[in-house]
């Protein structure tokens, strides 16, 4: 790296994207960089990037619905163009953006995208041709071409890698939960993506809720939409940037996200996910590591009840197995996404 600060431009457009960036962010910065984050509103994300300490600039509102989606995502794209081209960044990275691959066209920088969803088809559709780089985990099913850099690890170890994570056992004080109780997250996603039109998750929370604290579970909700009266009082009341610690406290992980059932496998926590999508990564830890069991959104509460409940009966120390598995076999992601950046500085 040259004497003087190089600049790099980093993109949030979804919660996830500020755990993935915010340890390469830092490592960047340590070493010399002049980083600069823009965002689009989202769920959590002014949140977190807040609670992590990353200054950063809000470039777009969060839609209200899918049809406002493409509205905002054109204003937004306008502005990181705009932005970038001020700045004449050395290097652009984000996560599946098609914004931040177009920028890099006309700011003279080289972009360094990185993904581990097939099914984005129209994101990958319109940022994998402007990419120079494209990087993957290795359980990824696609062939990108000849700019495709797969790597051994999850998107997910990039905060929650132990060298990067040590969860922090107040969280259950938190919830007001003890340690033997057996505890259950059911996240619930609001299904507003572009990939998201037309599918839809769990279709029976209540009754699902009700068989779990029948069977003598404890079970507490994140959701990012409203919560049925009923189940309000189960939503959960801890900080964003703490649901890893609960994650890692529990027994099991109901779920309609695939990042969060992610999350929760690499924590050591088995994780149900019900959905009708898929992916390289979630099927590479069901059937290599045994840590998901993916079921059909069709499936009953009765179905799911049996299994969540033959789950959370299972010796811990199983799970924990598995999770030493992966460890063994995958690499601090953050330390990949800081090589991969210089590397295309350097280039």
């Amino acid at each position: 790296m040259s004497e003087t600060a190089e600049r790099v431009v980093s993109t949030i457009q979804h919660p996830a994207h500020v755990h993935f960036f915010r340890n390469a962010i830092g490592e960047l910065e340590d070493r010399g960089y002049d980083v600069h984050v823009f965002a689009r509103e989202k769920d959590l994300v002014r949140d977190l990037l807040e609670a992590y300490g990353i200054e950063y600039r809000t470039l777009a509102a969060e839609p209200g619905n899918l049809y406002e989606l493409a509205k905002v995502q054109a204003k937004y794209e306008y502005e990181v163009i705009r932005r970038t081209r001020e700045l004449e960044p050395a290097a652009l990275m984000a996560i599946a953006e098609p914004s931040i691959t177009h920028a890099s066209r006309v700011s003279g920088g080289r972009s360094v995208l990185f993904t581990d969803t097939e099914h984005a088809t129209v994101q990958n559709l319109l940022a994998f041709p402007f990419s120079d780089v494209i990087c993957t985990p290795d359980s990824f099913r696609d062939d990108l071409g000849s700019n495709h850099v797969r790597y051994s690890g999850y998107h997910e170890l990039a905060y929650l890698h132990p060298d990067r994570f040590s969860p922090d056992p107040t969280v259950l004080d938190r919830i007001g939960a003890d340690a033997d109780e057996t505890l259950v997250v059911l996240r619930l996603v609001s299904w507003t993506a572009a990939h998201d039109v037309g599918k839809d998750g769990l279709q029976d929370v209540e009754p699902l809720v009700e068989r779990l604290e029948a069977a003598g579970c404890r079970v507490v909700i994140s959701a990012e939409a409203a919560l049925p009266p009923s189940l309000a009082d189960r939503e959960v009341s801890v900080p964003p940037h703490r649901i890893h610690d609960l994650l890692s406290h529990a027994d099991l992980l109901i779920g309609e996200s695939g990042t969060m059932t992610i999350e929760s496998a690499l924590l050591g926590t088995p994780a149900m996910f019900v959905s009708p999508f898929s992916a390289g990564v979630l099927t590479e830890l069901e059937d290599r590591y045994g840590l998901v069991f993916s079921r059909s959104e069709t499936e009953t509460p009765a179905d799911l009840s049996r299994l969540a409940t033959a789950i959370v009966a299972a010796d811990p120390a199983i799970w924990q197995r598995r999770r030493r598995a992966i460890l063994e076999e995958k690499i601090d992601t953050t330390a990949f996404i800081v090589h991969a950046v210089e590397q295309v500085i350097d280039a």
